[in-house]
């Protein structure tokens, strides 16, 4: 019999899918459509310590096989999501992977402290956000910088740790062998990539803040090749996204070394998406007479 389940961290997920962080909101959504213990994991919408209203102005904008976003972390706060979200994903069968994001160390902190009171099953920290007091430039460029965050939460928690790495970095494969050396658990990788959109009547650019986030299939060689490289670079688990929108893509990424996928611009272009790549996943591997994931993981 085929084996869906998948380890990071001694965490098990029952198969490799995990809806990711801000595309599946809080579940409750996308429960609507399917089941959402069909899947291995939800990643959350992405959680600051404090409220936050995220960008004015256009958030999402369509491109050629791909979007563009520009949400600015819009979200209510950690203490709300413990207060009115955690219950229902810690009601289901499946993974709950805590998004935390900040604007200086001491807001990771604390959002870290206080999700490491609950029953929420990891954390996954978000380093893409910019850093207020070192003129805005994000905690994921720079390795130093990342390294000194990590090494900080690690030391608070300890909830099983995935430090998702941003694609923008300097050297993506030294940032991730930095993660792990102060304790990272796991990492996930890509991030969104930095892009430009110009509106040509108007003379300016599609968002306000000039550039937003690049997702979706345009972005999944680039991707695979990013988690290609870092699983190879380091001896914990990788959890590969970017582009993702079929099974075949799945196999691709855990064939490139990782352990898990997180699945997120296909959630909004068909909502049942992920409940169908499970079902395509478990009849590749009984057609295959592949008995469990390990027999393929980092074959490339």
């Amino acid at each position: 019999m085929t084996d869906l389940r998948v380890k990071i961290a001694d965490i098990e997920f029952k198969n490799p899918l995990v809806a990711a962080s801000g595309t599946f909101g809080f579940g409750k959504e996308y429960e609507e459509y399917y089941d959402i213990s069909k899947l291995g994991g939800v990643s959350t919408k992405g959680l600051t310590l404090n409220p936050k209203d995220g960008n004015e102005g256009i958030r999402l904008f369509e491109t050629p096989s791909g979007l563009m976003n520009s949400i600015g972390l819009e979200n209510p706060g950690i203490q709300a999501f413990i207060d009115k979200e955690l219950d229902f994903l810690l009601s289901k069968d499946l993974i709950t992977l805590v998004n935390i994001g900040g604007n200086n160390i001491e807001d990771y902190l604390e959002a870290v402290r206080l999700i490491s009171e609950t029953e929420a099953q990891m954390i996954e920290l978000n380093i893409s956000c910019p850093n207020v007091k070192s003129g805005g430039m994000a905690f994921g460029i720079k390795t130093c910088v990342a390294k000194d965050v990590v090494k900080k939460v690690r030391d608070i928690t300890d909830k099983p740790l995935i430090v998702k790495l941003s694609p923008n970095a300097n050297d993506i494969v030294e940032m991730a062998k930095a993660c792990e050396e102060v304790g990272a658990d796991a990492l996930s990788l890509v991030n969104t990539f930095n892009a430009m959109a110009i509106d040509i009547d108007r003379r300016k650019t599609i968002f306000n803040n000039k550039t937003a986030g690049l997702s979706g299939p345009a972005i999944k060689p680039i991707a695979l090749r990013m988690t290609y490289e870092v699983a190879k670079a380091v001896n914990i688990p990788v959890i590969g996204m970017g582009g993702i929108r079929n099974y075949t893509d799945v196999i691709e990424f855990i064939m490139a070394g990782a352990s898990a996928v997180q699945v997120g611009t296909m959630n909004f272009t068909e909502p049942m998406i992920m409940a169908n790549m499970v079902e395509d996943l478990e009849k590749y591997m009984n057609d295959n007479k592949i008995e469990s994931f390990e027999e393929i993981r980092g074959i490339i």
